[in-house]
């Protein structure tokens, strides 16, 4: 059991596969609140070209 212990404490190949998984998961969470946010311009954007747009003909 020591023995297994042992290389297990040495074995650097599944911690660096977890910090790429914890990276991988940084940069998905900071593309999601990206997205979120944009999408939240783009539908005022388009809200306010559309109010424009049918407000322009009764002038």
């Amino acid at each position: 059991m020591r023995q297994f212990l042992r290389l297990l404490a040495r074995e650097t190949e599944g911690a660096t596969a977890v910090e790429y998984g914890l990276i991988l998961a940084l940069i998905f969470l900071a593309m999601v609140g990206a997205v979120q946010a944009f999408g939240v311009t783009a539908i005022s954007m388009w809200t306010t070209i559309a109010e424009n747009v049918t407000g322009a003909g009764k002038d």
